[in-house]
């Protein structure tokens, strides 16, 4: 008699334990961490690089200050309720309930989706809500008073960002429910930043009327690099949201680099007809817009459609931007000091809508749990016969954006007018004179011709004179303590 056939025994990498659960996946896990730290990197230190070099010299420390203390500000209340409210369990159709993410029982048991425990899911949507916030940020710097930056911050993410992500993104919320589709963001983080900070940009009120007319940024190089961060990064932005290492994951990478790379060409060539120069804070304005417009529907399109995506990203917030803005008075009277309407507003609408036209059916399943015959773009829906289909997508498409508008210009107002009660939204304008160095008492680049008084504060050269104190204590400098 031949002997028994040896049992089947798992590799020990793969035979589960306590530390290794049978629900999880090792490399899901592995990307999903690496993907949510990508994203991170946008934030810090892309977003403070890119707005560090992009602003007037006196402001690069207060905005990527701004971006710095957001960061920090939104993973505290992220875990103690923020998370909860957005993908925990349902309270109201558009809220979650009220709830911590603390508890180690909670952390090491398996998210509502994915093969990932509580912790990676917590960590990687944080991510996501803090380069919310920081966008938001982009469209008030130079001018906001920081103590209400600090005010404004948890109470936007607790009454505004959570609202539209368990709505969106949570299976329970009413437009998950209702079909709308937003792969990664282009609604809850791009709609949402650009609409709240146009918002909040008119009641914190414009810069100084010379910072408007010329605000020149200081250090071009400086902010390709912060861009240069925002482009890569964007490869976890958009290739984590499977929560799997699967093909839809590499569709969702490589579309959003034909998108971005053709809006950013698309951008360059209309600069060049128009204003006879390749200017690089334009092509930085077309990655940016080509990365918004492809976010939702980055594992969702075929290659083509994001190289029309893309050549639509780079247009139309083009046109928005150098042609509308300047016959529309609304936009011209809010001051939007990094263009965040455009760039993320405009950009993040016509993606919403360029999904519902593009979606294909297949992808549509790699992506979404079933049901999934209710996810159909309107040009597959004219091609399969499901035209009533194709239609009632970009009807709930639509109805996304208007949400997400509506919410964000109420919840915005209502939060500014709040903070408003408690301090002054706006700097006083003898601050916004000075910049850094009244606000926070450093400055980005100390150099002894620019400011004397300064250095000798800074202990750089002879002591200062009776008017360099002088100078240097109205500038709110409060270094006496080093001299």
């Amino acid at each position: 008699m031949g002997s028994a056939p040896s049992p089947f025994v798992l590799p020990a990498n793969l035979i589960p334990d306590e530390a290794n659960p049978g629900w999880m996946s090792k490399g899901d896990n592995a990307w999903q961490l690496t993907a949510a730290t990508l994203v991170g990197l946008q934030s810090v230190p892309g977003l403070m690089i890119l707005y560090g070099g992009g602003v007037k010299k006196k402001w690069a420390v207060n905005s990527a200050f701004m971006a710095f203390y957001a960061f920090a500000c939104v993973l505290v209340c992220w875990v103690l309720w923020g998370y909860q409210m957005s993908f925990g369990h349902k309270m109201l159709p558009f809220w979650g309930r009220i709830n911590v993410s603390l508890e180690q029982d909670f952390l090491l048991a398996q998210a509502f989706s994915g093969m990932l425990p509580n912790a990676t899911m917590v960590y990687f949507q944080f991510v996501f809500a803090a380069i919310t916030l920081i966008l938001i940020a982009g469209a008030l710097l130079g001018r906001m008073n920081f103590i209400a930056w600090m005010m404004f911050v948890p109470l936007w993410l607790t009454f505004s960002y959570t609202f539209g992500a368990f709505s969106i993104w949570y299976p329970g919320g009413f437009l998950a429910r209702m079909g709308l589709m937003d792969y990664s963001g282009g609604y809850v983080i791009h709609l949402s930043s650009g609409v709240a900070g146009f918002t909040a940009a008119f009641w914190v009120g414009p810069r100084l009327s010379k910072d408007r007319e010329r605000f020149p940024p200081n250090n071009i190089l400086l902010m390709l690099a912060g861009a240069g961060l925002l482009w890569m990064g964007w490869t976890g932005f958009n290739g984590g949201d499977p929560y799997a290492v699967n093909i839809d994951a590499s569709l969702a990478v490589i579309n959003t680099h034909i998108c971005t790379a053709t809006s950013l060409l698309t951008w360059l060539v209309l600069d060049l007809i128009f204003f006879g120069k390749a200017s690089a804070i334009g092509a930085v304005q077309g990655m940016i817009t080509g990365l918004v417009c492809i976010t939702p529907a980055a594992g969702l399109v075929q290659g083509w459609a994001a190289i029309i995506m893309g050549l639509c990203s780079g247009s139309i917030p083009w046109f928005s931007m150098m042609v509308v803005h300047k016959k529309l008075e609304l936009l011209q009277k809010v001051d939007d000091t990094m263009a965040v309407f455009h760039t993320h507003a405009v950009a993040g609408s016509l993606g919403g809508i360029l999904t519902g036209l593009f979606a294909e059916p297949r992808l549509n399943r790699l992506f979404y749990p079933p049901p999934t015959d209710m996810y159909i773009g309107l040009f597959y829906g004219f091609q399969t016969g499901r035209v009533r289909a194709g239609f009632r997508q970009i009807g709930v498409q639509l109805l996304g954006i208007v949400f997400i508008v509506t919410l964000n210009v109420v919840a915005t107002s209502l939060i500014c007018l709040a903070v408003r009660f408690v301090v002054p939204l706006r700097m006083s304008e003898e601050d916004m004179e000075i910049g850094d160095e009244a606000v926070h008492g450093e400055a980005a680049y100390v150099l002894w011709e620019d400011d004397k008084a300064t250095n000798a504060v800074l202990g750089e050269g002879s002591a200062p004179s009776d008017t360099e104190m002088t100078a240097t204590k109205r500038r709110g400098g409060g270094r006496a303590g080093v001299v």
